[in-house]
């Protein structure tokens, strides 16, 4: 925040150099009124987080934490625990940067039918054989919709109640870019009224999350949250670190990369 930047640049910090992509956390125009340069590192974690969102459908589709909680339990019955076969589901990627196209390119692998939205189109997704459509029609046809877009003003709350009733119903929202494009009470009624059939979150708007979430406040069982691990891989730690170090090294030559104000 700009009370934040401005204490660091009254102690003489003159850069500050983020362990994330993303940097909407950030008062840009603060820092750069204040002199101050900020850089991220981009692309450290395609395949990690990629492959976290793959695992949240697995999950979600067989029932897998429930059936452990049971099987702990002593219930080996399979009652509830149904899913669906993967191959020849369509599978709906709303945002082809490098995380999208990696997730797309695992969900081609698994024999899923690939639907796209994105200002930019991607001719690496395109030829996975996917189809860029209107975000309406993705949502009228996809029976899985993961998101891998950053939150902008335009983005903000792009899962809405509106957004949620255009879904199929029965169909798996998985989030594991950021918190606030979800409206999260919107979620919880369409969850809880069965208009979707799961979802599988690793980002939530606040992090840790309030007793009183909407999301959390009571047991909802077609729901899975994970505590903003996606990227939590030791390859993608390794990369993080190394990006981390190469930015500030390139600042002090006099040759930033990666700034974002």
């Amino acid at each position: 925040s700009a009370p934040v930047l401005e204490h660091l640049a009254k102690g003489g910090t003159r850069l500050i150099a983020l362990r994330s992509a993303g940097y909407n956390h950030v008062d840009l125009a603060a820092a750069k009124r204040l002199g101050l340069t900020i850089v991220r590192v981009p692309a450290y974690s395609p395949h990690a987080v990629a492959e976290h969102a793959v695992a949240l459908i697995l999950a979600l589709n067989r029932r897998l934490h429930r059936a452990y909680n049971r099987t702990r339990d002593g219930d080996f019955s399979l009652h509830g625990l149904t899913g669906f076969d993967l191959v020849g589901k369509t599978v709906g990627v709303v945002g082809t940067g490098q995380i999208g196209t990696t997730f797309a390119n695992i969900m081609a692998g698994f024999g899923c039918q690939l639907l796209a939205y994105d200002p930019f189109p991607n001719v690496q997704v395109q030829a996975l054989g996917a189809r860029y459509v209107s975000l309406p029609e993705l949502l009228a046809q996809a029976q899985i919709i993961s998101l891998h877009c950053p939150l902008t003003p335009q983005t903000d709350k792009l899962v809405n109640a509106s957004f949620l009733a255009q879904m199929k119903p029965g169909a798996l929202l998985i989030n594991t870019a950021r918190g606030g494009l979800i409206d999260e009470p919107a979620l919880a009624e369409a969850l809880r009224s069965g208009h979707l059939g799961g979802a599988g979150l690793d980002v939530l708007s606040s992090e840790p999350p309030p007793a009183d979430h909407p999301l959390l406040a009571e047991d909802i069982p077609n729901l899975i949250i994970t505590p903003h691990n996606a990227w939590g891989t030791r390859e993608c730690r390794q990369r993080l670190l190394d990006g981390v170090v190469e930015n500030i090294r390139q600042w002090q030559a006099g040759s930033a990369i990666n700034v974002v104000n």
